[in-house]
């Protein structure tokens, strides 16, 4: 299966690749910008993809509130390109395509109400992949952090609240914003198993099990064995700040219908990330 990935350098774009082995070429973005149309003709002519992996994203909140034009180009534009030369395009996306303002967590076909620039730049690009490709499958997810860090975030969620620990010797982390932080070597795998599964249309895909963002670090401090203090704290929005959903809990009913495995409990797949990234405490 020759594959193409998009947004090389990223956390799950690794582990697909590494998953996929030499049938897969992944292109960073120095290499592959994919706003720009010729240069997809170029590597759609070198790899000859029967799949496209979909990887690539604008995602931080703050600059896509900023920087309108560039979310949409990355997140909604370079998709309907990709789509249209896809024979078959497995396009990632995100539980922030929900407002959050519900208890009950979230299935496939529950209507989404985007409520940033960011989350209505991806629920579009959904529509894109879904439009110009006949063979698509969009994957909603949440939380990610992976082997390979977040480069465009000074590295992912866990590694941040490690550092942060250290240097300031505390922390206050939001108690109201509920997810499923997900680790992308769990995720390739079920991606993977939907591909083989034949899966197309949208499907959720996330760790099983949920938390808050303040009980994901303390777990996360736990493992390390960093002994600091952390403030629940409660979500607030400054005049034009980014609404982020407080409850981002995704449902599988359509993933479950399709036979497809879960995702290990996210406690159970955070301790294993710790031990291969050696943070976990001796």
């Amino acid at each position: 299966m020759r594959a193409l990935i998009t947004g090389g350098a990223g956390q799950l774009a690794h582990d697909l690749s590494a998953l996929l082995g030499e049938s897969a070429r992944a292109y960073e973005r120095q290499e592959l910008d994919i706003t720009d149309a010729a240069a997809l003709d170029r590597a759609f002519a070198e790899v000859q993809p029967e799949i496209v992996f979909n990887c690539a994203a604008f995602h931080n909140l703050d600059v896509c509130e900023r920087d309108a034009d560039t979310s949409w180009a990355v997140n909604v534009g370079a998709v309907r390109e990709l789509a249209r030369r896809s024979p078959r395009l497995v396009h990632i996306s995100t539980n922030y395509v929900f407002d959050g303002r519900r208890d009950e967590p979230y299935a496939e076909h529950d209507a989404p109400s985007p409520r940033s620039i960011y989350a209505l730049t991806k629920l579009a690009g959904e529509y894109m992949a879904l439009a110009y490709c006949d063979n698509a499958l969009v994957v909603r997810s949440a939380g990610l952090y992976g082997l390979h860090g977040s480069a465009s975030k000074g590295g992912n969620f866990v590694q941040r609240m490690i550092a942060r620990s250290r240097e300031q010797g505390q922390l206050g982390v939001v108690a109201d914003q509920r997810l499923q932080p997900t680790f992308t070597a769990d995720l390739a795998g079920a991606i993977l198993d939907a591909v083989q599964a034949a899966a197309n249309g949208v499907l959720h895909l996330t760790a099983d099990g949920a938390c808050s963002w303040y009980e994901f670090t303390v777990a996360i401090l736990e493992q390390a064995g960093i002994d600091v203090p952390v403030e629940p704290t409660t979500t607030t929005i400054s005049p034009g700040g980014v609404d982020r959903p407080l409850n981002g809990v995704l449902a599988r009913p359509r993933a479950d219908s399709l036979g497809i495995a879960r995702l290990r409990p996210w406690r159970d797949a955070l301790a294993d990330y710790m031990r291969r990234a050696d943070l976990a405490a001796a």
